[in-house]
């Protein structure tokens, strides 16, 4: 292929010029020798371009080693293992977690399972790939999880909006699709306030809160193992409010602990309406409930706020779609007043 011969000691000089006015072919690599460099180009420069250096290279045919391209993407990795749109609904269920990937594969991939990890190895430059095995189950909401790349480390330090989330992602349940939505919540809050965040798991609402707010924030969640990670998070991070750890079931804790709370996070779309009335009950007048449920509208989780505060006027102040669920169904999220 054509290539320009050039001295050693001008070589550097003339390759800015060539790149410049992209003329390098950047798919192979430069040849040295003892005395002379070879660069690959796409075509003879015009006169224009060295005339001024034109007896300091020559024009030559010679063969180089090529570049070994890496894909950019999923897509790539896979593109020879599955077909188009398999790749397109991998990508949807795509988690990662600090070092470690989470995937859904599809039953009928289950022989390619291997592949298909060790594809998302390498793009994410990961440490670990897991599959999801089971739902998210029992109160403890965890899901069976199948090793399947890489190193078989399930803790892992997780990283958003500035907060460091140690956790185990076999033994707790975390989602990292929902950094935004924790970050929107942050930004509502006001130091000085009460906050009781139900279902806290490792404390990703409460960690993000106090880290950026002089709060107290009691955190409350059944998993023993949550809890361990949430006080580990406390230390990970600098905070400016206080978190109050309690390892125990939301019933009990709204029905003994007499909290006039100011706000109320209530982060468990498939049962938090069994909470509903007690955790609006423990809002101070004027106080502000976040409540999340999986509906295929906001008629639903509104009416069921609307309902449990009995006498109460409530006022939505938001209402949103947080996440896709399931066909037709959605992670709703409803901020709402109690007055």
């Amino acid at each position: 292929m054509l290539a320009l011969k050039i001295p050693k000691n001008k070589a550097d000089f003339i390759r800015r010029i060539l790149l410049k006015h992209s003329l390098i072919d950047l798919d192979f690599k430069i040849k040295r020798s003892d005395e002379y460099v070879y660069i690959p180009i796409l075509k003879k420069p015009d006169n224009e371009v060295l005339r001024e250096y034109d007896k300091d290279f020559e024009v030559v045919y010679q063969s180089f080693d090529a570049y070994r391209k890496r894909p950019t993407s999923l897509k790539g990795y896979l593109k020879d293992v599955v077909e188009q749109d398999v790749i397109l609904e991998i990508k949807k269920s795509f988690d990662i977690i600090g070092d470690v990937v989470i995937l859904e594969i599809p039953e009928d991939l289950e022989s390619l399972k291997y592949k298909i990890a060790d594809a998302a190895l390498k793009f994410t430059k990961r440490k670990s790939v897991y599959r999801k095995s089971s739902e998210i189950k029992g109160v403890m909401r965890t899901r069976t999880l199948e090793h399947l790349a890489g190193e078989d480390q399930s803790e892992t330090l997780h990283t958003e909006y500035g907060s460091r989330l140690l956790l185990d992602v076999r033994k707790v349940y975390f989602s990292p699709r929902l950094a935004t939505e924790r970050e929107r919540i942050v930004e509502q809050v006001s130091d000085g306030e009460v906050i009781v965040d139900l279902f806290a798991g490792v404390g990703p609402f409460s960690v993000n809160i106090a880290r950026q707010k002089t709060v107290e924030i009691y955190a409350v969640d059944i998993n023993p193992h949550a809890i361990y990670y949430l006080k580990r998070n406390m230390k990970l991070n600098k905070m400016k409010g206080m978190i109050i750890p309690v390892l125990g079931d939301a019933h009990q804790f709204l029905s003994e602990k007499d909290v006039n709370a100011d706000r109320i996070i209530m982060n468990l779309p498939g049962t938090a309406c069994k909470y509903l009335e007690e955790a609006i009950n423990s809002l101070k007048v004027g106080g502000t409930l976040h409540y999340y449920e999986f509906s295929s509208d906001y008629q639903n989780p509104i009416k069921r706020i609307k309902e449990a505060s009995r006498k109460r006027d409530v006022t939505i102040l938001n209402k949103r779609k947080v996440k896709s669920s399931s066909p037709g169904t959605w992670h709703m999220g409803i901020d709402a007043c109690i007055n």
